[in-house]
């Protein structure tokens, strides 16, 4: 039984993983470097806002998607836990 719920555990903590990396893969490399001339067109306080995510917007979506990953983490280990 602690086996299958172990199993439960890391199954839904690699989910939340791939779903977070695949965001920061995609404000990074994507917008960063994939999508950075398009939107160049844009200013973001006074800078081409495919300059600022790639200087600095991936920088700060990282650091956002770490406090949603420990929120997300201390959820799931309270529900395990409250569920011996």
């Amino acid at each position: 039984m602690k086996f299958i719920k172990s199993k439960d555990y890391w199954r839904k903590n690699l989910k939340y993983l791939i779903i977070l990396l695949s965001i920061w893969f995609t404000v990074s490399f994507g917008f960063g470097i994939i999508l950075v001339d398009q939107l160049n067109t844009i200013q973001f306080f006074g800078f081409k806002l495919g300059f600022w995510f790639a200087q600095q917007g991936s920088i700060y979506v990282f650091v956002i998607l770490i406090f949603v990953y420990i929120y997300l983490m201390n959820r799931l280990d309270k529900k395990f836990r409250s569920s011996k």
